[in-house]
């Protein structure tokens, strides 16, 4: 199946090299032989085969990771010099940005239009955390009369795993592996064994940038046998997961034999709240980007929509012509804006939801998904009008492009409901009455708001939820400071204190 995308060359849906695990700089089988295929979500066939690391592999990979940071040059190496290598990975990714904009739609189905933003953004990532780790990582100094000075350094853990997800994988991962090797901690990366393409392509191009052996790792692999024992390991000082909650939960449980730091980023039930005054035509180019965006597989979508009831028929009437507009087809094709759900059983898992909808007493409303394109996991973008907040479709978390509408009158109405739900990832609040949207932001249960405007991310700043979203937080500072680092105190004597003298 081709497709001939405006302004490139022709992109097909075409078997692609077999992946293999990366061990201590090498490409390798799986210890046990043991492999999986790799499913194409648009056609529903094959792209390649994948080796199956499971604990001997991950055994290995840590112990490579262990030995690269006691033994090897990494965490003793100066700043400078390992910032050379890191901006030399951004470099590299820039270079490929095209393969891996193709690999990333090839293997979950995003449109080639918006996965070619996340190579830019993942070289992004490195280039920053490069940056904040040569002007920031520094500590503090605590004088003490004439008689003591105090001071802080961080330091790097050791080996810490990271354990990524599939929706917009090659971001995600670079988001994760950046602030943990800027620094001086080496990786043993476990991705989603849904999307591994573009986690090889990473591989590739760390090995290509030459850092030393057993710096960074990766183990394709299933959560049960791989990710289990990634967690468990005594050595692993850290783990860092993006994932749906139940599993955060277990991971958490499973590192607290070893007492490993833990950050979890998890699941997403998003508020986005109209208030009659708002901007209408901004406020429905963001709740139509958040939700069907990325094929409705993001963690910050805005699964539900309140909207004030002076202003719902005209607003919904809108939504009803976007959803229909919007162009449903091959990732490749640069037109495309919805492509297909990452795999089969998560196609089942939507469109389960979307048959309880009906049952709960929901209006549904959909796009049509164009003949040609039915054999892959296409769910059209789909609204639920007459929702109510206490519906099963507007508690659970969907993670697909499915908006609930839900209506409202009262702003105290507005933020109970939207705090009613067991997740607090991101809330979105629209209004032209500025003091309202700081009471309505500071009051909606989440760890990211945005007012009158859509999920634009910066990456100074932390991101994580409250509540079922997840414990700790990524980005800026707060990844170099409070999890990829520990902090050690220096106690330095400038002068004779007073020490009581036992037994004297």
């Amino acid at each position: 199946m081709q497709v001939q995308a405006a302004g490139q060359q022709e992109l097909t849906h075409k078997r692609v090299d077999d992946v293999k695990l990366y061990i201590n700089g090498q490409f390798t089988d799986a210890a046990a032989g043991a492999t999986f295929e790799n499913m194409n979500p648009f056609t529903n066939e094959a792209s390649n085969v994948v080796a199956e690391g499971r604990a001997e592999d991950i055994n290995k990979a840590v112990a490579a990771a262990k030995k690269a940071f006691e033994e090897g040059p990494w965490g003793k190496m100066k700043v400078a010099e390992r910032m050379k290598y890191i901006n030399r990975i951004a470099d590299l990714i820039e270079e490929h940005a095209e393969e891996i904009s193709y690999l990333e739609s090839l293997d979950t189905g995003l449109p080639i239009s918006q996965t070619k933003k996340q190579a830019a953004r993942a070289a992004e990532n490195f280039r920053f955390y490069a940056r904040m780790v040569q002007s920031l990582m520094h500590g503090e100094s605590y004088p003490m009369d004439d008689e003591f000075i105090n001071y802080t350094v961080y330091k790097p853990l050791g080996p810490i795993g990271l354990i990524t997800p599939w929706n917009a994988p090659f971001m995600l991962e670079t988001w994760k592996v950046a602030p943990a090797l800027a620094t001086g901690n080496t990786v043993i990366l476990k991705p989603a064994e849904l999307s591994p393409l573009t986690a090889n392509k990473l591989a590739e191009v760390i090995d290509k940038a030459g850092l030393p052996e057993g710096v960074f790792n990766i183990v394709h692999g299933f959560g049960e046998t791989a990710g289990a024992t990634l967690v468990a390991h005594p050595d692993v000082k850290a783990i860092s997961f993006t994932g749906e909650t139940t599993t955060g939960s277990v991971i958490i449980k499973n590192s607290a034999d070893t007492l490993k730091k833990t950050s979890m980023e998890l699941g997403g039930k998003s508020p986005l709240i109209v208030f009659d005054d708002a901007d209408l035509d901004r406020a429905l180019d963001a709740a139509v980007w958040g939700i069907f965006s990325f094929n409705g597989e993001r963690c910050t979508a805005n699964s539900r929509v309140f909207l004030h009831k002076n202003i719902k028929e005209e607003f919904v009437e809108k939504l009803k012509k976007r959803v229909m507009n919007i162009k449903i087809g091959d990732p490749m094709d640069a037109q495309t804006q919805l492509g297909p759900l990452i795999e089969k059983e998560h196609f089942n898992k939507v469109k389960g939801y979307i048959e309880l909808a009906k049952e709960e007493g929901c209006e549904v409303i959909q796009g049509v998904v164009p003949e040609e394109v039915k054999a892959g996991n296409f769910v059209p973008p789909t609204l639920l009008l007459n929702a109510k907040n206490e519906m099963k479709v507007c508690q659970e978390e969907i993670f697909g492009p499915v908006m609930a509408v839900i209506e409202f009158e009262t702003e105290e109405e507005v933020v109970k409901a939207a705090n009613d739900v067991r997740y607090g990832l991101a809330g979105y609040v629209w209004t032209n009455d500025i003091k309202r949207g700081h009471r309505v932001a500071q009051a909606v249960e989440a760890g990211m708001l945005w007012i009158n405007a859509q999920n634009v991310r910066d990456l100074r700043i932390p991101f994580g939820g409250m509540k079922d979203s997840g414990i700790g937080r990524e980005g800026g500072r707060y990844a170099l400071f409070e999890f990829y680092t520990e902090p050690k105190v220096i106690h330095v004597a400038i002068g004779d204190h007073h020490i009581p003298q036992f037994g004297k």
